[in-house]
């Protein structure tokens, strides 16, 4: 009886120790198991031996080296065995092959130990082998899905860069390819949702679930906080913002119902709405259609003034006129680095561009009133076809920026925006227009109200939501203000060598 009990107590102790290295090899499966060198390290453990895997060139992959029969495993590579075995004095060599998921490579997986290999090792050698393949076949899989989604991402980053710059043809070509019928539409809404630059590549994915096909979904390549949504249906804003009400912190931002054309437009529209959403309680808001400034100027008057202002361009090859007034659109609506980004250009060609505009039209970008100004013509000049003013008789030809300020509507428009800064204590008035004398440089315009460049910055601030305008990050919302600023005379018309009535070009002598 007691020797029957032994042998019974033997075999449960066997049970317990199969089941143990079984257990953990199992363990190896786990979401935050799944290392090919951390199973290898594991096996040499296990058969209290050595371990290594080598790929389908022979390069060690995982665990140390140790010297190999070159024929051996140039036949187990090759396909002609499926394993080798070998033993010498001091070392019991086992050698497997390791199916790879191309069927034309495989990798050899080599163990050694002391001891003859029994059939507990045996076991622990061959269902580890079954586990490495399933490792670099999910690896692999693993590694082609990062390939494609990578390669998706850059193919939205791509459509949205041609929507940016008006090449609406090409975006619809390529979208074609793999969201048939996404920008078969004339009109669309553009959306950013603002959240933790680390949480972004989940919200992009969320945004992607809500939205389905229906949607462009893209990684801002601008701020990395951003998420950016163009979408032609209606029913995006609300999927949207149940995607807001479930992750507190972010922010959601949308345009007007825009052309395709105007994307860039509509996104400037997005990031506006920002300003607005910050302060509202469910931390949304859609662009409120407003009057802008040049809605209230003479339309004739101002296309007589924006094709006389951007005349230098007209004598431009025609592609290369095109390539700066893009250029130079987008870099006075974002920095010129973001411009870059989204152009998918380098910061210095867009730097150079820029420089060359503002050499043919004689005038500095760094002067908040000139980059506004400049800004309005080209506002003016997306709206035109081709780029070309209508007709306009001498006296129009002759007007100037002083005329198309001065109109009644335009003053009252004025007057009315930056009044709503005057009910705080703080003269958040008397900060903005120093701030932008000195071209959105708080540390100079702190100089002049001698006050911290911190509290002029927080003054700065805390007029975005007031006014409903981002003006920290410049853009349409920041020349607005700046316009208003010189309709009600606060601040000086730029100097410009085409408003000169002695200059060759200007309206006396045009």
């Amino acid at each position: 009886m007691a020797g029957q009990e032994g042998g019974s107590g033997g075999s449960r102790a066997r049970d317990v120790g199969e089941s143990t290295w079984a257990l953990e090899l199992l363990d190896q499966l786990r979401p935050t198991g799944r290392d090919v060198s951390r199973l290898v390290t594991w096996l040499a453990e296990s058969v209290n031996g050595t371990a290594s895997l080598h790929d389908d060139t022979g390069t060690l992959v995982a665990g140390p080296g140790m010297p190999l029969d070159d024929t051996l495993v140039a036949d187990i590579r090759a396909g002609r065995i499926a394993s080798a075995a070998s033993a010498d004095e001091v070392t019991h060599l086992r050698l497997l092959r390791i199916e790879y998921p191309d069927p034309a490579k495989a990798g050899v997986l080599a163990v050694a130990r002391q001891s003859p290999f029994d059939r507990r090792t045996s076991d622990i050698l061959t269902h580890t082998a079954q586990i490495l393949e399933l490792l670099l076949r999910a690896r692999e899989t693993a590694t082609a899905g990062r390939r494609l989604k990578r390669a998706t991402s850059d193919l939205r980053l791509a459509i949205l860069q041609l929507l940016m710059v008006e090449d609406t043809v090409a975006a619809r070509r390529v979208a074609a390819g793999l969201w048939p019928g996404l920008l078969d539409t004339d009109t669309a809404c553009v959306y950013v949702l603002e959240g933790d630059a680390a949480e972004r590549d989940r919200l992009a994915e969320e945004c992607l679930g809500v939205t389905g096909d229906r949607a462009l979904v893209v990684r801002c390549p601008a701020m990395d906080g951003h998420v950016i949504i163009v979408t032609t249906g209606d029913a995006a804003g609300t999927a949207l913002r149940s995607l807001v009400d479930r992750n507190p912190g972010t922010l959601l931002g949308g345009s007007t119902r825009q052309s395709l054309a105007r994307t860039a437009a509509a996104y400037g529209q997005a990031v506006s709405a920002l300003a607005v959403a910050r302060v509202r309680p469910d931390k949304a808001a859609v662009y409120a259609e407003r009057n802008h400034p040049e809605r209230l100027m003479d339309p004739v008057a101002l296309r007589a003034w924006t094709a006389r202002l951007l005349r230098p361009l007209d004598t431009l090859p025609h592609h290369t006129r095109a390539e700066l007034l893009v250029t130079t659109r987008l870099g006075l609506e974002f920095t010129a680095v973001s411009a870059a980004k989204v152009l998918g250009v380098s910061r210095n060609t867009v730097r150079a561009r820029m420089e060359r505009v503002e050499s043919l039209l004689r005038t500095d970008f760094t002067d908040l009133t000139v980059r506004a100004t400049v800004h309005l013509a080209l506002s003016t000049q997306v709206s035109l076809a081709d780029g070309q003013a209508a007709p306009a008789g001498a006296g129009q030809a002759r007007a100037r920026l002083g005329d198309l300020l001065a109109g009644p509507a335009l003053e009252t428009w004025a007057r009315e925006l930056l009044g709503r800064l005057d009910s705080d204590p703080r003269d958040l008035r008397r900060t903005l227009r120093s701030w932008i004398a000195a071209g959105g440089n708080a540390e100079r315009a702190a100089q002049t109200l001698a006050v911290h460049a911190q509290t002029v910055r927080e003054h700065v601030r805390s007029a975005e939501p007031v006014l409903e305008r981002q003006l920290i990050a410049s853009g349409g919302d920041l020349y607005e203000v700046v316009l208003a600023h010189l309709a009600t005379g606060e601040l000086e018309h730029p100097v410009s060598l085409r408003d000169d009535p002695g200059h060759s070009d200007s309206p006396v002598h045009g």
